[in-house]
């Protein structure tokens, strides 16, 4: 049960990032090691791969990229070792507008990531994870691809790597970079762009955990997901849900944890923040951002995402957690990267931008998105 949460910043996947942007820098290996980096590993690896599933489960780790399904229950559909390749397969395409969470982990934290990526890979036994990074981001990845040579270079992966050593298990990790299309940030089209092919969602069922990159079992996660799983393997489950808030809703799922939240629009400190789940919106931009640039009054919000709907005036104090979209009519959390809008704002025009984005990027698969992207840019 969580603690009645004060919401004050909760440095937990960013405790080696400062809060203010001036003073990051890159975490690299000797330094990620001196402060405890790897030695959840290590310790995981002592433990059989159920195991470790069963406490991602326990903890109830809602996915972090945007539909929340829980990671632990996402691990469990797969299918026994069959001898075969199995696949892991990390979604760093944050091209939503408004979305940039992923990127404070990886440009300044990345061997963070990297640990988290080896203890998915063993406790579901993969041999081979695919870092799926955004075309955009250019720096992001020769700061992913050095921290990936360190890890090799200090036999973290490969197969004289740590893992191979104190488990008899190897994996190797391989960055892929996205060619730009927002797509591609659908899990089955980031598959198929992996695979060299046009970014074009997949017909479900079959699930990637069955039959998923190259016909054999996947899983994909969102790297803030992945980043998550050391803290909860190195503190434990009942650690993890003292943070975060309850459900209030018939039969909801609780959103236990920190987040990572991206702040942008009309705010005096916009920045990424990690906060217990459930903080309200108001709180979140009047006592972490420094209130509403120039002194305007709030309009409006984005909760995390253009996909997921505006907050209004009257939802200024929505709860910053995964029943936001059942409670208040809009899609959902999203990423929790909020875009906040002042009194000055036309929402009209917002409305057109998210609209003209969207008729762009529709991959024109299905008549819906193809043609009413379309329809309601020329209504609007």
């Amino acid at each position: 049960m969580p603690t009645s949460p004060d919401f004050k910043p909760t440095p937990v996947l960013t405790k080696r990032i400062p809060e203010d942007r001036a003073q990051r820098k890159t975490v690299w290996f000797d330094q990620y090691v001196a402060t405890g980096g790897y030695k959840t590993l290590e310790k995981v690896l002592s433990m059989q791969p159920g195991e470790i599933t069963d406490q991602v489960k326990a903890a109830i780790l809602r996915g972090r990229g945007g539909a929340g399904f829980p990671a632990g229950l996402k691990w469990s559909f797969l299918t026994p070792p069959d001898g075969g390749p199995r696949y892991l397969a990390i979604n760093c395409d944050e091209a939503e507008p408004g979305t940039f969470k992923d990127r404070l982990l990886v440009d300044f934290d990345p061997h963070a990531v990297l640990e988290g990526i080896a203890i998915a890979a063993y406790a579901c036994q993969m041999q081979t994870a695919y870092f799926f990074i955004r075309g955009e981001y250019h720096h992001q990845a020769k700061v992913f691809q050095k921290a990936l040579e360190e890890a090799y270079a200090n036999g973290i992966f490969g197969k004289q790597g740590l893992m191979r050593g104190a488990s008899k298990f190897a994996v190797d990790v391989v960055l892929h970079r996205s060619a730009g299309a927002y797509i591609c940030g659908e899990e089955t089209a980031l598959l198929e762009a992996i695979e060299g092919k046009r970014g074009w969602p997949r017909v479900k069922p079959p699930f990637p955990a069955i039959k998923g990159l190259f016909g054999r079992p996947t899983i994909i996660n969102n790297v803030e997901t992945l980043a998550a799983v050391v803290p909860i393997m190195e503190h434990g489950v009942e650690w993890w849900k003292k943070m975060g808030v309850e459900s209030t809703l018939p039969g909801g799922m609780p959103s236990y944890g920190t987040k990572l939240m991206g702040v942008s629009g009309h705010v005096n400190k916009p920045n990424t923040y990690e906060l217990e789940l459930g903080i309200p919106l108001r709180m979140l931009v009047e006592n972490h951002c420094g209130g509403m640039r120039n002194g305007k009054k709030f309009k409006g919000a984005i909760a995390g995402g253009v996909s997921m709907g505006v907050l209004g005036t009257d939802q200024y104090d929505a709860p910053m957690d995964f029943d936001i979209g059942r409670k208040y009519d809009v899609l959902g959390l999203g990423t929790a990267c909020p875009t906040i809008f002042d009194e000055d704002t036309d929402m009209v025009a917002v409305a057109r931008n998210i609209c003209r984005f969207f008729k762009a990027e529709s991959c024109g698969q299905c008549t819906p998105c193809r043609e009413g992207s379309g329809w309601l840019l020329k209504l609007i």
